[in-house]
């Protein structure tokens, strides 16, 4: 029986990504299955099986529109002369077999981005070339007739995507990220004062984490705005271009000394063990995976409701949802979160929540997925 060839589509491949560790995870579940595994990319970083096979595909770029322009053309005429089985895109191509909405509905994402822009660039935004080509590229995906399948990490953009582009809802497969919660573990009470020493954080101080890059976007100065009207601490992990705007930010409402920058971790468990809580009200998000790593860890979340994470959270229970900008709201949740010394009820809940979302799962459902597109 001949093996099936599966080709993944990844523009760049940064190992710290959402939609990479998805495609890692999966790639490294899929190999014990009878297929080829390609991946198409301009870049790869990082560690990778001996038996992917890797098809570096780069052409020249001049500026946002040509890099995704030029990518989509070249991927798109490599796959169709290596005529792979399957080819699954996680980037906006028409003719891919599979899509993997890993970034939601482009259009939502600007209409929750104007909401925190001056009246002016919020007009500009939905006019501007690039965001116009990006909408239009998804436009042309979803109509195109190859597509057989998308997936989703959420229901919110499931239904984002059937209302706004009318794809039959049979099409679209939601399947959760996954998560190995034996590497993603509260931490023991001694393990987590040693931390707490280490970061320069009382101990009795009731600390949440902030993880994420792109600091717009996930949400930042309503975290910083939040906590500033709270004695808790926040520690901020992950890179912004912007990130001095941030710290002005904390030193005008008076909260420096309570928010640490740590820039880019490499290894982000430690953070979610020395923290209380895990604060993202991001702007727009299908389903960041570090919800899924801080609840592992027995973190109580809180998030935004157009922040697709949000399905996992019961009110109350197990973390807050609430709108992004809703500042009054996120600062109860925030008072609402006990320091786990106290009580850790609520992050038992968060962790219990999670133990489902096994990559053993995840690989189950892609490769049945899979079965039915080639049969």
């Amino acid at each position: 029986m001949k093996r099936h060839r599966l080709a993944i589509v990844r523009q760049k491949y940064r190992p710290d990504g959402g939609a990479e560790r998805f495609v890692s995870r999966a790639l490294m579940a899929l190999g014990n299955q009878d297929l080829e595994l390609n991946v198409i990319t301009r870049e790869w970083q990082g560690e990778r099986q001996q038996d992917w096979h890797l098809h570096i595909c780069n052409p020249a770029k001049w500026g946002r529109i040509s890099r995704e322009r030029g990518f989509a053309k070249a991927a798109r005429a490599l796959w169709q002369a290596q005529q792979f089985d399957i080819v699954q895109s996680h980037e906006r191509i028409a003719g891919c077999d599979i899509y993997r909405a890993g970034d939601g509905v482009h259009q939502r994402w600007l209409q929750q981005r104007a909401r925190i822009l001056p009246g002016w660039r919020a007009k500009m935004l939905m006019h501007d070339s690039y965001h116009r080509y990006v909408m239009h590229a998804e436009h042309e995906m979803y109509q195109a007739p190859e597509l057989k399948a998308v997936i989703c990490n959420a229901q919110m953009i499931k239904k984002e995507i059937v209302e706004d582009f009318s794809v039959d809802a049979k099409k679209i497969h939601v399947i959760y990220n996954s998560i190995d919660s034996s590497r993603f573990v509260p931490a023991e009470s001694t393990q987590r004062a040693l931390l707490r020493q280490q970061y320069g954080l009382p101990a009795a101080a009731t600390v949440f984490c902030f993880v994420g890059s792109g600091f717009e976007r996930k949400g930042l100065a309503a975290a910083i705005e939040t906590v500033a009207g709270t004695p808790a601490y926040l520690i901020v992990i992950g890179q912004d271009k912007a990130e001095k705007r941030y710290q002005a930010l904390a030193q005008s409402l008076g909260c420096k000394n309570r928010i640490r920058f740590m820039g880019m971790q490499k290894e982000t468990l430690p953070f979610y063990q020395v923290s209380d809580g895990l604060l993202l009200p991001t702007l727009y998000d299908p389903f960041p995976n570090v919800i899924l790593e801080a609840m592992a860890c027995g973190l109580p979340v809180i998030t935004s409701d157009s922040c697709g994470g949000a399905e996992f959270i019961e009110q109350g229970r197990n973390g807050f949802f609430c709108d992004a900008l809703d500042i009054n709201r996120l600062r109860d949740a925030v008072m609402a979160v006990p320091a786990l010394e106290k009580s850790n009820e609520m992050g038992m809940k968060a962790r219990d929540k999670v133990k489902d979302s096994t990559p053993e799962k995840l690989s189950t459902q892609l490769i049945s997925l899979y079965k039915n597109i080639l049969d």
